[in-house]
């Protein structure tokens, strides 16, 4: 066998006086896609990052060896000077990482940030780098290439602006691909195309990738072998479908078990003879949105009815785009529908103004995706619960309020102590248990959760998934749970509505729509969920 692309060995990271990484090694060949799995803080980005000369921590110190091989010739990135590391970033090694949009420079139109690549390795006239962005935005599947040449990237949707850093990682033919958590934020449609572009990318150029992630069912799909990473350091490194069969470690074999399968869990039973709390009627909405053509108007909500029964869950599934979280908007007042009602026990959720509308909104909580984003950094936990209980006047005084903040801590999993810490302070998991505590401290009846699990662990998300079972059991809270993972779906809901282009196309008790899929669309996302057992790939035989 050829040497390897990238071959790691004994790498070892120390930020001051704590070593972070702990002598891990690897190698990937041409051709060939490692995934490195492993939680938040298992060192999975760390260790990628270090490897290739990318880290830029104050005060790290990296020792071993990253060597990397092939044209022009080899070079060892550890203890590599600035100049050499300019050479390699971007020419010999591409990056794609979580979210694009924050990789992305706002201010640079999709065009020129693929172009300044190309002239400053390829040494391309301003006019070649165009045409061959105009080739590479093709090569990703972008729609009307040539438009988009010119787009800015708040115009693209999230999984446009990853194809878009796909492109940019492509743009000059690289040996290797570091792709660090590329289809996390990712419906499961769009997660499996960007797998399949590329493995096609790959397939044509030869480019060795490194796969990081957290979610073993996409390492699944993607990787030949896989290291998995605690602590910062490799527990187990195997082939991924020794790995998927035959794990030899207990913290592999936790991740495994905390991975959410479609059918490895029955939807749960609820009563089905309980009136509905929430009923939604003809809900429309539209707004105004700027694209490189000039305004145009967006039909997000089309006609939607639905209604959800006391104590139970509708899950509301859809790829991004399809109208969920304009749902959640326009039920929560966020956005104005332009037609339709909602009721919540009878009151009019849309309609209502004044006392009535604040009196009505305390019985309906959302949770975001993002619990940091949705936590004021500046702000402590226990004074982020605090401002419902004084909005409401549900807690009168500092004695009442601290022992509620105590009781809604206590209620979500958390110590009471946490109240005097900050957001940055707390595990991803915590701030969204936090973010659940704040939403209860208003004693909502509905619970809206968009893609609440979606950034989490897997087994972090099991353990929030399960805290949400025994919450709705005691609190007989109902909840509206928007997700793009059906999984996830399945395990929590009693009821699916699957959503496309802001239209119901499917809506039925979940046990017969897992079961039995109507719809063409909801028979096409099953389809894209990661399989329990990696399949073996035609081009790996």
């Amino acid at each position: 066998m050829s040497a390897p692309t990238l071959a790691v060995r004994g790498l070892r990271v120390r930020i001051g006086a704590r070593e972070i990484v702990h002598g891990v090694s690897f190698e990937v060949h041409r051709e060939q896609t490692l995934g490195i799995v492993g939680e938040s803080g298992s060192g999975k980005s760390l260790t990628v990052l270090a490897a290739t000369g990318l880290l830029d921590a104050p005060g790290a110190v990296v020792t071993g060896t990253s060597t990397l091989t092939g044209s022009p010739g080899t070079v060892e990135l550890v203890g590599a000077g600035a100049r050499t590391l300019r050479t390699v970033h971007g020419g010999r090694i591409g990056f794609v990482f979580q979210d694009p949009g924050t990789s992305l420079n706002p201010l640079l139109t999709v065009g020129r940030q693929i172009t300044e690549s190309l002239e400053t390795h390829r040494n391309m006239t301003r006019r070649q780098a165009q045409g061959r962005a105009l080739e590479l935005l093709a090569a990703v599947g972008l729609p009307d290439p040539q438009a988009r040449l010119h787009s800015y990237p708040h115009q693209l949707s999230g999984g446009q602006r990853q194809r878009v850093m796909i492109a940019i990682a492509m743009a000059c033919d690289p040996e290797l691909l570091v792709a660090d958590e590329p289809t996390t934020a990712l419906d499961v449609t769009t997660q499996a195309q960007i797998i399949e572009l590329v493995r096609d990318l790959q397939r044509d150029t030869g480019t060795a990738v490194v796969w990081i992630s957290h979610d073993l069912g996409v390492i699944g799909q993607v990787a030949d072998d896989v290291t998995v990473l605690r602590d910062g350091a490799a527990v187990e490194q195997a082939s991924v479908l020794r790995v998927f069969d035959h794990p030899q470690h207990p913290y592999t074999a936790e991740l495994l078990e905390a991975r959410p399968v479609i059918g490895s869990s029955a939807p749960p039973v609820g009563d089905t003879d309980a009136e509905p709390l929430l009923v939604v009627d003809g809900l429309d909405v539209r707004f105004d949105v700027h694209t490189p053509v000039g305004r145009t108007r967006v039909h997000a909500v089309r006609d939607l009815s639905f209604s959800v029964r006391r104590g139970r869950t509708l899950g509301l599934v859809g790829e991004s785009g399809s109208g969920k979280s304009t749902v959640a908007a326009a039920l929560t007042g966020l956005v104005r529908p332009d037609a339709g009602t909602a009721t919540l026990d009878g009151a009019d959720l849309i309609g209502a103004r004044g006392a009535a509308a604040r009196a009505l909104r305390r019985r309906v909580a959302l949770v975001f995706q993002d619990p940091f984003a949705s936590l004021n950094p500046r702000m402590r936990v226990g004074d982020s619960i605090a401002e419902p209980l004084r909005v409401h006047r549900l807690a009168r005084g500092r004695t009442a309020r601290r022992r509620r903040i105590a009781e809604l801590l206590e209620l979500v999993g958390l110590p009471a102590v946490f109240a005097d810490r900050y957001p940055h302070e707390l595990s991803g998991g915590e701030r969204q248990r936090v973010s659940l505590a704040r939403a209860l401290a208003g004693e909502p009846e509905l619970l809206i959760l968009d893609e609440a699990t979606a950034s989490l662990d897997v087994s972090v998300q099991a353990r929030m998934l399960g805290l949400l079972s025994r919450l709705q059991s005691e609190l007989g809270l109902t909840y509206l749970f928007i997700a793009h993972d059906l999984a996830v779906v399945q395990r929590m809901s009693h009821e699916v509505l699957v959503l496309r282009d802001g239209a119901a196309v499917e809506y039925r008790p979940a046990a017969e729509l897992f079961a039995a899929p109507e719809h063409e669309y909801t028979r096409a996302l099953l389809a894209a969920v990661p399989p329990q057992r990696p399949r073996v790939r035609a081009d790996r035989r």
